[in-house]
């Protein structure tokens, strides 16, 4: 089995994405409607024929196509011809069907802690206040080993954050109500928005999205984000970015390996960029730069080349761009921005191009076995093996019934953790109100100093008993998510 993708043809010549040079990330770039959709397609199954898992979000459902084999046409003959390709033939590839609703595929989750507070913050859209009262509110968990794990776990905390505000702020800062509420009203909307489904456990292991099948090919992972994506743009794009840094925190180091360990796609990818604040961003530069020591290729999917900052673009290796359009002064810029980001090629004026290209056509600038960037070309895309559109709610119910993980995630688990614990304190604090109320003389003088009572009284003994079990400082990575499960 060769070790490339052949990403379509050029003049007669065949346009290869090298495997060893698939961990140095790439771009998917065009106009709505000139074939972003079928290049992410044909990449994906390439990857997987060389046995390289692949994750993917399949907003618009096309992509379920890949489960199932092309249909004949005289199109894709004419095409297959051209080009050539010469082992051309239609067949299917192994997928997995994920879904953060569980209603058209594995339920997929993870968990409040091992989200972390930058990402969390980023999602709930809070200010610098909101965001220093959400750390204060990690690192009291970390500090009493307790877990948070959805979404009941993390409002149970700030509640009673609230109530001992005054002991807290000794030793966490300002825990300010308005800013305690403002976060409680954002989780509600959260919440709303199936943030409900997405926190808890059991969380998705890794492992599950980097499968191969009996034949040794890549499994795809394709997380169903219609709704998704449609209903909560933010958590779509915090999800796929904490995903990104689980990858980077779990992995170990691949060195220079023939081929990647997992190609992930990063659909609509301006939503990560539009929206991140500049810590995240900084963040986010620093996820693609190091990831790619750890195997893991990341290609991003959006309209135009300048949705990507500068930082992240010059780290990119494949760069496949379809057709722009020039309705405007900016679409105008925009062109000329793109044609700057290849190569250059002396035999092709690369701004005219991009507006003359065909649909399935594109500009295509890969890199050498050296990892040296390869002049740009007009490249005719490849036709895909697998179906140009979706599978009907039948076929998908039937790789679904077939799929090695059936039954693993269905069942939430609710395990012991700050909403109980913080249950129990409250219980156990009631009782001993209780019992004082009914002896006052038994406890005269005997009782909790005013410097050291409800909350204060509850941290000691619960860093006695529950945190001693589960431990004080739980290790946190690049993103503020924690560094591996609980």
């Amino acid at each position: 089995m060769s070790e490339h993708v052949l990403v379509g043809g050029a003049d007669g010549h065949a346009v290869n994405q090298l495997g060893r040079m698939s961990n140095r990330h790439g771009l998917i770039a065009g106009a709505t409607g000139t074939g972003k959709t079928v290049s992410l397609q044909i990449l994906a199954e390439g990857f997987s024929r060389l046995g390289v898992p692949v994750f993917a979000a399949d907003i618009k459902g096309d992509l379920s196509g890949l489960a199932a084999a092309a249909k004949p046409h005289p199109k894709v003959d004419e095409r297959v011809e051209r080009i050539p390709v010469p082992d051309y033939q239609a067949e299917a590839s192994p997928v997995l069907f994920w879904d953060l609703f569980g209603e058209s595929g594995h339920p997929i989750r993870t968990t409040v802690s091992e989200m972390g507070p930058l990402l969390l913050g980023s999602l709930l859209e809070l200010n610098d206040t909101q965001e220093g009262v959400l750390y204060a509110a990690f690192r009291i968990a970390d500090d009493e080993g307790m877990l948070l794990l959805d979404l009941k776990d993390l409002r149970s905390l700030l509640n009673w954050m609230g109530e001992h505000r005054s002991e807290l702020s000794q030793e966490y800062g300002n825990l300010a109500p308005a800013s305690i509420g403002a976060i409680q009203r954002r989780l509600l909307v959260l919440q709303e928005q199936g943030g409900n489904h997405f926190f808890g456990e059991p969380a998705v292991e890794l492992k599950d999205l980097m499968r191969t099948d009996f034949s040794g090919r890549g499994v795809i992972s394709l997380l169903d984000a219609t709704r998704l994506y449609r209903d909560s743009p933010r958590l779509y794009s915090a999800f796929l970015l904490w995903l990104l840094a689980e990858l980077f925190e779990e992995l170990p180091e691949a060195g220079d390996a023939a081929l990647p360990k997992l190609v992930f796609f990063f659909d609509e990818a301006h939503l990560l960029f539009d929206q991140a604040t500049p810590a995240l961003l900084e963040k986010i530069e620093q996820v693609v730069r190091l990831i790619r020591s750890k195997g893991v290729g990341v290609y991003f999917v959006t309209q135009s080349p300048t949705d990507v900052p500068d930082t992240v673009l010059g780290q990119l290796g494949l760069k496949l761009q379809h057709a722009l359009r020039a309705f405007t002064p900016k679409d105008r810029k925009a062109i000329r921005a793109a044609a700057q980001n290849f190569p250059a090629n002396p035999g092709l004026d690369v701004e005219a191009t991009l507006t003359d290209l065909g649909i399935g056509e594109a500009l295509v600038s890969i890199l050498d076995a050296k990892g040296r960037p390869q002049p740009v070309q007009r490249t005719l895309i490849v036709p895909p093996r697998s179906r140009m559109g979706p599978l009907s709610d039948e076929e998908r119910a039937e790789v679904l019934s077939r799929s090695p993980l059936a039954g693993q995630y269905d069942t939430v688990n609710d395990r012991d953790s700050a909403y109980e614990e913080l249950a129990r304190r409250t219980e156990t604090r009631q009782k001993e109100l209780d019992e004082q109320a009914d002896a006052p003389s038994k406890t005269k003088g005997k009782s909790t100093s005013r410097g050291d009572s409800a909350g204060v009284a509850f941290l000691k003994s619960a860093a006695r008993s529950f945190g001693t079990q589960l431990g004080r400082h739980l290790v946190r990575g690049l993103l503020g998510a924690l560094s591996g499960k609980r």
